[in-house]
């Protein structure tokens, strides 16, 4: 189908600035770029008819990390990359609050807890506060809160580490309101467009669909999981986090964000029902995929885990299950770089976006 000179003109004109992927990543480089460079023309490309990748199909966690997160990340990349990481999170969250009321989004600084079944990591919980302190303020960042495990009705739980710089949100609302602040900065959007092709030269960086070519002085690739598609080389991953959750749970005691085995498992209440998701670590090479279903074996690992760990006490009936794509690769940190003089990627969030984007769209900012 040919466009038309009135299309020509208008939705398929050249920008200044084309960001490819309306997720967190895209929504937030909109944002900061708009704040930063008012006049320069801002055009938001995404694929669906909503972000589908994992924006709005996580489990809602104002993420932080966990104890044994930060104790592996550490062993795996040094303090230095880890600490850069754990201050991205740190200040990411921060700017969601300073930018959103928590009621517009459901935001709640209800705290993070991680089940421990054995003692390893608390033997070096004094090590990571003490590095942790330059990033938190805080001279115990992570600390050991063993009456909560029966408050919290938990079942099959050692130990119980509590961080009281995490929360939760409705990640639905958070999108809702970051595009409602994109549009009132003057971002333009098209969405349920599939790009086929990318390519630049001297002149301009052009994007290219099975109906229609747009340029662009730059372009800012923000599809995470599903950057291989336009730019096969780069080092990452996809990742299928799956999620189920209950129906409401009468005197649930469960209230907060919680993580077990270096948060391959995270739960969290949602209002009085319990969401449930992860164990992706039964099956690191299956769960390598950008198919959007979910897996019997996994679904039930995830029920088998409610039933002993998280409601030991209390039947359940599971009324949701879906899944989302997170992107990983051979190191935690995101890739934010420059490609060429013309494209930019901001991607590989590590299942880490929500606490990550809003500091990633200010670099990306400052690349643009």
């Amino acid at each position: 189908m040919n466009p038309s000179i009135w299309e020509l003109q208008t939705f398929y004109r050249k920008r200044d600035i084309i960001i490819i992927g309306a997720g967190f990543t895209g929504l937030w480089s909109a944002v900061a770029i708009k704040e930063e460079f008012p006049h320069k023309s801002v055009l938001v490309i995404e694929r669906n008819s909503v972000p589908t990748g994992a924006s709005t199909r996580n489990a809602g966690f104002a993420c932080f990390g966990s104890l044994t997160e930060v104790i592996a990340d550490s062993e795996k990349m040094g303090w230095e990359k880890t600490l850069e990481l754990v201050k991205m999170r740190f200040e990411g969250l921060k700017k969601i609050q300073h930018t959103f009321d928590h009621s517009e989004i459901d935001f709640e600084m209800c705290g993070g807890y991680e089940i421990l079944n054995d003692d390893a990591a608390l033997s070096k919980i004094d090590v990571v506060n003490e590095h942790l302190k330059t990033v938190t303020g805080l001279e115990k960042t992570y600390s050991l809160n063993q009456k909560k495990i029966d408050e919290f009705g938990l079942g099959n739980s050692k130990y119980l580490i509590e961080n009281p710089l995490e929360g939760a949100l409705h990640s639905g609302k958070l999108l809702s309101k970051l595009l409602e602040k994109c549009q009132n900065l003057g971002v333009e959007f098209l969405f349920g467009t599939e790009i086929s092709e990318l390519s630049e030269d001297e002149n301009s960086a052009k994007v290219k669909t099975c109906n229609f070519e747009i340029e662009a002085e730059k372009l800012v690739i923000a599809t995470n999981a599903f950057a291989k598609d336009l730019l096969p080389e780069i080092d990452l991953v996809p990742a299928r986090g799956q999620i189920l959750l209950t129906d409401p749970i009468e005197h649930l005691k469960l209230n907060g964000t919680f993580h077990y085995d270096e948060g391959f498992y995270y739960f969290r209440n949602l209002g009085n029902r319990v969401l449930l998701g992860g164990a992706r670590n039964l099956d690191f090479k299956g769960e390598e995929t950008g198919e959007m279903s979910t897996s019997d074996n996994i679904q039930n690992h995830l029920e088998d885990f409610l039933r002993k760990v998280i409601l030991p006490t209390q039947d359940f009936t599971i009324t949701n299950r879906w899944s989302g794509i997170m992107a990983m690769g051979a190191e935690k940190s995101p890739i934010v770089e420059k490609l060429s003089q013309r494209k930019i990627c901001a991607v590989r969030l590590s299942g880490m976006g929500v606490a990550l984007a809003p500091k990633i769209g200010e670099i990306v900012a400052e690349l643009i």
